[in-house]
């Protein structure tokens, strides 16, 4: 028999139509484009405006125009994993909602929280139940809206982020196309550079909290930029070493958008042109979860049956990872 490997078969996205761009953040924060973009490459990112919006909101046009792709209905659905570092509420699963409004009424899901590289952590959990054999169709959406957490008074962080979501879909293949390998890292003493002060049971919400502007991002961008630099550089380097891909095997890096300097790092390490580079920060900022679906929704007419692929990111707390995906269509 051969061997099962999880293909991704369908891509979906979806990003808000509000636009928040760098000339409209100098009108609210001490602040300018030429600086925002030199130090971070971001241009605009999107906004989800609207009472009562929340994750699920940019999540479920993404996986419907996934399911609309491939030709299936959301019924045919059988797990769904939601990434997410800002889910609709602290419980229930946002996954289960994104279930509920698109009618995936036989599938079961749930949430896994892996700041900016939860994308990561939830491909290869989803690429293991196809494996095992249990389930044929399993969608993987990352998806924040970020600014949900983030200060606009806060110059250093409110350039950064965007809302967003991107959506794929895993089925068996037994040609050797999917997930072929990952390394997936953690390292928890990070917490104290990049976190939500408060909102957790170790801090819950409260007047004082409230006051204190503790339910928004806090990050100490230099010791995040080191960290960044080196262990997504490193992981990406190291899966190309162990499974014997030279730089120009490699199709496309696509890498989680955090910092377009990171970013460079981690292509220069592994020798990849910036031509073979996934790069939407400037349109659309770090959507934590969702910028590197993101990448395959707007590069996915650009992809070859057979492409290797490196996927890489780098997330708060810390967490990092790195992907080697053959590409099915």
């Amino acid at each position: 028999m051969s061997k099962i490997t999880a293909a991704i078969t369908a891509v979906g996205g979806y990003v808000p139509e509000f636009v928040l761009s760098n000339g409209d953040l100098e009108k609210m924060v001490d602040t300018n484009d030429e600086w925002i973009t030199t130090r971070t490459g971001v241009k605009e990112r999107r906004i989800l405006k609207g009472a009562g919006k929340g994750t699920s909101d940019l999540a479920v046009p993404a996986v419907l125009e996934l399911c609309k792709k491939r030709g299936i209905d959301p019924s045919e659905i059988d797990m769904l994993i939601c990434a997410t570092t800002t889910p609709d509420y602290v419980f229930p699963a946002t996954a289960n909602i994104i279930c509920d409004k698109i009618g995936a009424k036989n599938s079961f899901g749930f949430d896994i929280s892996a700041a900016c590289s939860g994308f990561l952590f939830s491909l290869v959990t989803g690429a293991k139940y196809i494996e095992s054999g249990q389930y044929k169709k399993v969608v993987v959406v990352g998806a924040d809206k970020m600014s949900a957490i983030v200060d606009y008074t806060d110059r250093t962080t409110c350039v950064l982020f965007g809302d967003g979501a991107g959506a794929v879909l895993l089925e068996p293949n037994t040609e050797g196309y999917g997930v072929l390998d990952s390394i997936l890292k953690s390292d928890g003493s990070g917490v104290k550079y990049l976190h939500q002060k408060s909102g957790g049971s170790v801090s819950p919400p409260s007047h004082k909290t409230i006051d204190a502007k503790e339910h928004f991002v806090f990050q100490d961008g230099q010791p995040v930029f080191k960290a960044a630099v080196v262990n997504m550089a490193q992981v990406s380097a190291e899966i190309m070493e162990r499974n014997k891909l030279k730089a120009e095997d490699i199709a496309w890096l696509v890498p989680h958008q955090a910092n377009k300097r990171i970013i460079d790092a981690t292509a220069n390490r592994m020798g990849v042109d910036d031509s073979k580079v996934m790069l939407n920060i400037h349109k659309y900022g770090n959507t934590t979860s969702g910028t590197i679906p993101l990448c395959l929704w707007d590069w996915e007419k650009k992809l070859k049956k057979g492409d290797n692929l490196i996927l890489a990111a780098f997330g708060g707390g810390f967490t990092w990872g790195s992907i080697w995906v053959k590409w099915a269509y």
